[in-house]
């Protein structure tokens, strides 16, 4: 049977292309918001990391009623790093609207998302995003998107998809270049006429595969999926199974059930075959997991979420400010947040390693795990991070493989030869350069993860800004030997104390400053970037000796440049190997892993 009154689609794209605007448009002209209602931008990015940074984070669901059909809709993150995401949400919908800019044209992350709906064989409509922006080449961009489905060897049915074309931002979508530039009605139409409606038998067994996990403090996880067959009714007795874990067979209850409206979920009896429904009240749900009738449990497949590539140590920290701006500080707090995360982040792993106090965690990228660290910080927890690590395998042969990115550079002109140069240097081989409008040349690069690690900042210092760096997971490959991460040392502070003026003054000729003065240090803190290739240890809470013809006001006269304040992701970047970053809720301070400057140089000399 197929349910006409449902659509249930998924919006796709690269990060940056407008996702969530379109989505916005959408609720706003299908009614969901009052004519006179105050509606922030974004609204569907709902966390605050997500509103600061303009980026989603995590997928999320909302619905909306155009000609008594219900359009179920998943707006999706577009970040490499949140690739998890994507994937398994695919498995809840019948088709997908891609959306492209119609400058940038078809990135990295757009070829990743559309080879995962075209593996599920999804119908795909295309619409051309941000074709008001004054550069805007549709035509060259319809015959690149062509491209990239032929690559992907899209079916004559695929590559026979609809064309659109839309400002998500000025809220209209259109057939035709030419047609008037009204409202949202044409992409509504073509998602009624173009996705198939769901199908399933609604007097088979029950079936809903657990696609997305959200979680709550007062009613824990609710485990967001699709009903596939049967239907799913409140107090209906149940089993849980998983297609990877067959010994899985746990008896449940099911207590509440929602399905969406507009923003806001809205509780419902029961779910027919289509409904995309959010369920409360089991406690062991996890993703992947499908709901089935006690009388014949039958799990549904699900295809396994990509591994990690990146690692880093989350440890107890130990320096001597230790304890004073946190208020979840100590070993089993950390522990039970990180395996917390598990509930929602499929695509995270945490282990517990020799050390009680530290702890490997896993993930997609340096955004993925910096993401998580600020969720942290912001939440109260002070603890300290090691330098993020590739994970290598091995081969059969025993030979040691890493993992590798496509990495797709977007730089004005007359940067390339830099970037080339330093991207040489990381292991990064050049596969091909092509001039895109605008005084841009759009380069393209195999290149090992780890080749990336602390890059990002180097390049937006080398481009002034203007440059644009996607990467995508491309597979393992050979190990291609050493990378030096880092050409200059560290300034390092010798003693305890607060920073003074006096003491900074002289400092500041040898490198960069990271502090101001009046800030708390100890010894071991690294102060600053040094100059040269070596660390560097300098006192810079030394104070003026006063004496009669010397006046503490004198100082006043010495002028400091101002410090360079790392932000979290470029804190992250700058660590070497042997440092650590200490976080806690007001501060981020980097430091040696070995404070003692004698036991350090001991350390040194056995390396």
């Amino acid at each position: 049977m197929k349910r006409e009154d449902i659509r249930n689609i998924a919006i796709i794209a690269h990060v940056d292309h407008g996702k969530t605007t379109l989505v916005d448009e959408l609720l706003k002209q299908s009614g969901v918001f009052r004519e006179n209602q105050d509606v922030q931008e974004r609204v569907m990015d709902s966390n605050d990391l997500e509103r600061e940074r303009g980026i989603t984070i995590l997928s999320k669901n909302t619905a909306v009623f155009y000609k008594d059909v219900k359009i179920n809709i998943i707006d999706t993150p577009g970040h490499a790093d949140f690739g998890g995401e994507v994937e398994r949400v695919l498995k809840m919908v019948n088709g997908v609207v891609l959306l492209v800019d119609a400058f940038e044209g078809v990135m990295p992350q757009t070829k990743f998302v559309l080879m995962k709906a075209l593996s599920l064989n999804l119908p795909v409509i295309v619409c051309l995003n941000k074709i008001d922006r004054p550069e805007a080449r549709p035509d060259e961009v319809i015959d690149e998107v062509l491209e990239l489905f032929m690559d992907l060897d899209a079916s004559d049915e695929q590559l026979d998809c609809p064309f659109l074309f839309a400002s998500a931002r000025d809220g209209y979508a259109m057939k035709d270049l030419n047609n008037p530039k009204k409202d949202m009605v044409d992409l509504f139409d073509t998602i009624i006429d173009y996705i198939p409606a769901p199908e399933g038998d609604p007097d088979a067994n029950t079936q809903v595969l657990i696609s997305t996990i959200d979680y709550n403090e007062y009613v824990g996880r609710i485990g967001v999926g699709k009903v596939d067959n049967g239907c799913l009714k409140i107090n209906q007795d149940a089993v849980l199974v998983n297609h990877h874990n067959p010994d899985k067979k746990e008896k449940v209850r099911i207590s509440k059930l929602y399905e969406y409206d507009g923003l806001n979920k809205v509780e419902v009896t029961e779910a027919k075959v289509g409904s995309i429904v959010a369920i409360s009240g089991i406690a062991d749900l996890h993703i992947g997991d499908t709901i089935c009738s006690p009388e014949d449990p039958v799990a549904i497949p699900f295809q396994k979420i990509s591994e990690p590539t990146l690692s880093m140590n989350f440890i107890v920290n130990d320096s001597p400010l230790a304890g004073q701006e946190g208020k979840y500080v100590t070993s089993r707090h950390i522990r039970d947040r990180l395996f917390r995360e598990l509930n929602t982040d499929v695509s995270l792993r945490v282990e517990e390693t020799d050390s009680p106090d530290s702890y490997k965690v896993s993930g997609r990228g340096e955004l993925h795990l910096s993401v998580l660290i600020e969720n942290m910080r912001r939440e109260g927890y002070e603890f300290a991070v090691s330098k993020a690590e590739v994970l290598y395998k091995t081969d059969e042969n025993g030979k040691k493989l890493e993992p590798m990115e496509l990495a797709y550079v977007d730089v004005p002109d007359e940067f390339t030869g830099t970037v080339i140069s330093k991207l040489s240097t990381r292991k990064g081989n050049l596969l091909g350069m092509k001039n895109i409008a605008g005084g841009y040349t759009r380069l393209e690069f195999r290149i090992p993860s780890r080749g990336l690690i602390g890059y990002r900042g180097d390049f937006m210092t080398d481009t002034k800004g203007n440059g644009i760096l996607n990467t995508i997971f491309d597979g393992y490959e050979p190990y291609l030997g050493d990378i030096q991460y880092r050409k200059q040392g560290s300034l390092i502070a010798f003693e305890t104390g607060e920073s003074v003026t006096y003491g900074l003054f002289s400092a500041q000729d040898r490198g960069t400053l990271f502090i101001g003065p009046g800030e708390k240090v100890y010894a071991g803190m690294v102060i600053g970037s040094s100059s040269r290739a070596e660390d560097i240890e300098l006192n810079v809470c030394k104070k003026k000796h006063l004496t009669n013809t010397r006046s503490s006001s004198a100082d006043e006269a010495l002028t400091l440049v101002p410090p360079r304040v790392l932000s979290l992701e470029q804190a992250i970047d700058f660590i070497d190997t042997d440092e650590l970053l200490e976080v806690t809720p007001e501060s981020l301070r980097i430091r040696k892993r070995i404070l003692d400057p004698t036991l350090r140089k001991r350390a040194g000399f056995k390396k």
